[in-house]
């Protein structure tokens, strides 16, 4: 229905109108649904709340670092991959000693890779022997392994619209994953930058995809270009010694025109951000990936250490549901729901992504305050991220559950 502007009460009265005409086409439509809107069914396949994946090859990287390579899993009803942007993560749901879990892991295959029929991702882990789950991985990962999954996720992205064409990547170990997705891109893709790498490693049998990366190299020496940095104090030709230091930077990079990504282990961020503030960079051309939960947070600042060593009770509201269980000090409220077999809602398990968001009833807890990723109203009106929350009392907090 068409209306022309005619004057305030005229076009008041037309849009009265409106009304009556409306209700007519509804009761003058067919009864049968004319099935899903399309819109909606691009939603779903371009956003998908879980994907059904299977490990369709693994290979050996290093002695410490493996690349699992997941496919559709059409037979548990994932037919196709949903999109993402280099430096994205999955957030995998697995399944350990009656606990569900969850872990983020950054793709280390390319956007086009992910294309198509065949289509796949990567992702690219380090094992650590101390560690919850990468020795599981180790021993029950194989072709063939079914995995659920998130949705592609994350903001460790270059977003034309924010960053410049000039991209320095500031990688440790493993955190060299979103960086070849990057690179391969930028290369082979359609990502519009130029990437210089400065890769910390402990020595050469440590670095993770050398031959890929000298191989896009070569390919596009005015886009990328790779920086080994070796901290074991072996005396190898063509490498940098030692960490990745303001001076360094300043000798390989062009401080003042690029846009700075860092991914790596928890030690690498503390030392690069301090190298970092020697430049005197403006916060908007420093991105950081997530990294999962702090390690030994009742060394970070403001900590009270009288705290360290307790444990306290946890009254958990979870999906209509009421249980009583117990947080240690050390531990994020997420870790200790997820050890009593509660499977709340997570994914990035650092406190950006929001999706653990819950309530706090009563008690207090701690956060890291240089990763508090709450809005300013959050803070106010009581509410927290668990994966990035440390009980510091007794607590009573309410956790939205999620179908993810």
């Amino acid at each position: 229905m068409k209306i022309k502007v005619k004057g305030r009460i005229r076009d008041l009265l037309a849009f009265r109108r409106l009304v009556p005409e409306r209700q007519k086409r509804f009761a003058s439509a067919p009864v049968l649904s004319r099935g899903a809107a399309p819109i909606n069914q691009t939603a779903k396949q371009l956003h998908p709340t879980r994907q059904n994946l299977v490990v369709s090859q693994v290979r050996q990287e290093t002695p410490t670092t493996r690349t699992f390579r997941l496919t559709a899993d059409s037979v548990s009803g994932t037919s196709s991959l949903a999109p993402f942007r280099a430096g994205q993560y999955l957030s995998l749901k697995l399944e350990l000693d009656g606990s569900t879990i969850t872990r983020p892991y950054s793709i280390s295959s390319a956007p086009f890779e992910a294309a198509g029929a065949d289509g796949y991702y990567e992702i690219t882990i380090r094992k650590n022997e101390d560690g919850f789950l990468t020795p599981r991985i180790w021993e029950n990962w194989s072709a063939g392994t079914r995995i659920v999954s998130s949705e592609p996720t994350g903001l460790f992205y270059h977003e034309p619209l924010r960053d410049g064409r000039k991209l320095v990547g500031l990688a440790g170990g493993s955190g060299i994953a979103p960086f070849c997705s990057m690179a391969k891109e930028i290369v082979l893709g359609s990502m519009d930058a130029s990437l210089l790498l400065l890769y910390g490693s402990v020595s050469r049998e440590d670095i993770v995809f050398c031959d890929i990366l000298s191989g896009l190299e070569n390919e596009a020496p005015e886009k990328i270009r790779t920086v080994h940095v070796l901290s074991s104090g072996e005396n190898a030709e063509g490498f940098e010694q030692g960490f990745i230091t303001a001076d360094l930077i300043r000798k390989t990079a062009d401080v003042e025109n690029s846009t700075f990504f860092i991914c790596g282990p928890q030690a690498m961020y503390d030392f690069v951000f301090k190298e970092l503030a020697q430049l005197n960079l403006p916060q908007r051309r420093i991105r950081s990936e997530v990294y999962g939960s702090t390690v030994h947070i009742e060394q970070a600042p403001g900590y009270p250490r009288e705290v360290v060593g307790q444990t306290f009770n946890l009254k958990v509201h979870i999906g209509g549901v009421t249980a009583d269980i117990t947080a240690a000090a050390g531990e994020s409220l997420l870790v200790a729901m997820e050890r009593a077999g509660l499977a709340p809602p997570s994914s990035c398990r650092s406190g950006e992504c929001g999706w653990c968001h819950s309530r706090l009833v009563s008690g207090e807890v701690y956060v890291h305050p240089e990763r508090d990723g709450r809005r300013a109203a959050d803070k106010k009106y009581g509410w927290i991220h668990p994966c990035s929350s440390y009980p510091l009392t007794d607590l009573e907090i309410s956790v939205p559950r999620s179908d993810r």
